[in-house]
């Protein structure tokens, strides 16, 4: 894979308004009788009917690296506006598509450039005449990207969230007094709906028009490393929308073969992508060098990686996992900002793949060092519908039984981690697993929500989750008990805008859940055996899971703390063994709760409070 000559292709304009564009197009040559054109209007003039847009002819050119390419360059200032109230010529945001006519076909417009920084409303790239750079803060050179063992993330959709970039940014304080230190953002990129998750991808080089422009992403990720957090940005590479210029040019054009789509792997939804062809490879890597260098996030999560698995050796997933971290591990000669994944003799890059199907054998053969996988989520949704038989299984669950804690690949030794929770975007709020409620009166499936009467009932679950093995996440409210339902299938899953209700934050429920979390990651923080510990799950049935509990412990290095957690609505009883003399603090309330005097292999008799939790550590 190589990266592509972004210093060329899309737009580049300059201050004194001299603008150049240049659109690889492969096997659409001029030779054929095709012809491209620019179309570029002022964006206050866009819905004006007496203002249209300037069009300029490009040039096509044989590359030897990128094939058939058109271009052009000119000057905004040479041309004269076309009507006394255009804004022709000022500075500000300018929007712009491209149009091909093809001898053989009816003209083709709309066509949006997949190399632009910026992007207008709907299907119109942009550039910014004037644009004034974000300046990184000093901060950036001292920032350091978290190692995998000491991850805790929280997962965000900015519109949802907070509504703006300027509004998220007001909340990352927030953020880090939680306990979290990295933020993992849905899609980003451009797409064409104004509430859209964001996995049907038109623009990969930028952010959607509704965040803004380039420096506001930047801004983003400098004020989060300035209060402690990490960025990484879900990356949709097996699947884009019809509207994608190297989907839809060649299908109006009617080509039996594509220079970039095709059938790869598993096609889930939306239009494939094809791993195949090295444009395709060349092109997400230069997305990925992006990213990097142009927003310094500090990874990716890869979505729907089944849609270009193609196994340990193929062209895709694996392939651009290899070469990114190769690539990072090029950069760190260079300093500057790229220093951020260097520290201890160990890369920190972040590659978390979402490889539902096999997530083991994601890490065992690849260069990704974590994944999501929702083993642990589905045996949790078991054990809250009163199968306490699941505790088995949600024991080894929580100790993320079959997982590599590191590998060795190609002498790269490269730490390892399933990530856990027990909500994400893809699924009904966890308090929705108790009971679901209409509180509008409408019984339309898409307005219930989870019964928040029933918040309690989620508290053992937040322990097993921050303080077990894995790299644990947060959806966003999660942490107050924010309640939306999302279907199983279905539209209304991706096209139905459901804020952030901060307002639950300041309810009873909210407040205990805060300040639970706060307390079970301030835990997870200061002992080390919770970030990279052993785990050992006492699989007693009689003793523990008949009674609807669930004890494990984890060790490090002479650290030990036992964990019991009670999932009845009864309080508990139950026995266990130290392995060692001395007290053990009760790590989250402390006080009387602690136990003093216990001697080693004696049975101690323990009691769990209902829907709770308690974690002891021992002190010699």
């Amino acid at each position: 894979m190589k990266i592509l000559p972004l210093h060329r292709l899309g737009a580049h304009v300059s201050a004194d308004g001299s603008a150049r564009f240049e659109f690889p197009l492969p096997w659409v040559s001029g030779e054929h009788g095709n012809r491209l054109w620019l179309k570029v209007i002022h964006e206050k003039d866009q819905f004006l009917q007496d203002i249209q847009p300037f069009s300029f002819e490009m040039s096509h050119s044989v590359d030897s690296e990128l094939g058939d390419s058109w271009s052009v360059t000119f000057n905004i200032h040479d041309q004269a506006p076309s009507h006394p109230r255009s804004a022709w010529g000022q500075a500000g945001r300018y929007v712009y598509r491209f149009l091909l006519e093809n001898p053989n076909h009816p003209s083709l417009d709309w066509i949006i450039d997949p190399f632009a920084r910026e992007f207008g409303t709907g299907k119109l790239s942009a550039f910014t005449l004037g644009y004034e750079p974000h300046v990184w803060s000093d901060n950036e050179l001292s920032w350091k990207t978290p190692g995998l063992s000491d991850l805790v993330i929280y997962e965000l959709m900015i519109g949802e969230f907070a509504g703006t970039v300027d509004r998220a940014i007001e909340r990352l304080p927030y953020l880090a007094d939680l306990g979290v230190n990295c933020l993992e953002l849905m899609p980003v990129s451009n797409v064409l709906e104004q509430i859209d998750w964001g996995f049907m991808p038109v623009g990969y080089f930028g952010i959607d028009e509704r965040f803004g422009k380039r420096r506001d992403m930047q801004r983003f990720v400098d004020a989060a490393h300035r209060a402690g957090l990490a960025v990484i940005v879900d990356s949709v590479y097996g699947h884009t929308s019809a509207w994608f210029p190297y989907s839809y040019v060649y299908r109006h054009l009617q080509y039996h073969e594509n220079p970039f789509m095709g059938s790869f792997a598993k096609d889930y939804f939306g239009e494939s992508t094809d791993f195949n062809r090295e444009f395709t490879r060349d092109f997400f890597a230069t997305v990925n060098h992006h990213w990097l260098d142009c927003y310094h996030v500090d990874g990716f999560r890869y979505d729907c990686v089944p849609n270009y698995w193609d196994g340990a050796t193929g062209t895709g997933y694996a392939r651009l996992t290899f070469e990114t971290y190769r690539h990072v591990q090029a950069q760190q000669a260079q300093g500057g900002h790229w220093q951020r994944f260097f520290s201890d003799g160990n890369q920190n890059l972040i590659q978390c793949a979402e490889q539902l199907e096999g997530p083991v054998e994601i890490l065992e053969h690849t260069y990704s060092n974590s994944t999501w996988q929702n083993e642990t989520l589905g045996t949790a949704a078991k054990v809250a519908s009163g199968d306490f038989g699941q505790l088995t299984e949600y024991g080894f669950r929580t100790g993320a039984s079959g997982y590599p804690p590191e590998k060795s690949v190609n002498g790269d030794r490269i730490p390892k981690a399933p990530l856990q929770y027990v909500e994400n975007h893809d699924h009904e709020r966890f308090v929705c697993r108790f009971g679901l409620t209409h509180p509008t009166g409408d019984r339309s499936e898409l307005l219930k929500s989870g019964d928040r009467g029933r918040w309690y009932k989620v508290q053992p679950y937040l322990f097993a989750l921050l303080t077990g093995r894995g790299v644990p996440m947060l959806w966003q409210g999660g942490e107050f008990v924010e309640n939306y339902f999302v279907p199983h299938e279905g539209w209304g899953r991706v096209m139905l805008f459901r804020p952030v209700h901060w307002d639950y934050f300041y309810s009873g429920e909210g407040r205990s859940m805060v300040n639970l979390t706060r307390k079970l990651l301030k835990l997870r923080k200061e002992n080390v055996q919770f970030r990279d510990g052993d785990h050992f799950f006492y699989n007693h049935y009689d003793n523990y899971q008949s009674k609807g509990c669930l004890l494990y412990s984890r060790a490090n290095n002479g650290r030990f703390s036992l964990v019991a957690l009670n999932f009845s609505d009864e309080t508990q009883w139950v026995p266990f063994e130290f392995p060692f003399d001395g007290e053990y603090e009760e790590s989250v309330h402390g006080g009387s709760l602690s136990l003093s005097g216990i001697s080693e292999g004696q049975q101690s008799w323990l009691e769990l409070p209902s829907n709770y939790g308690r974690v002891w550590t021992h002190h010699a």
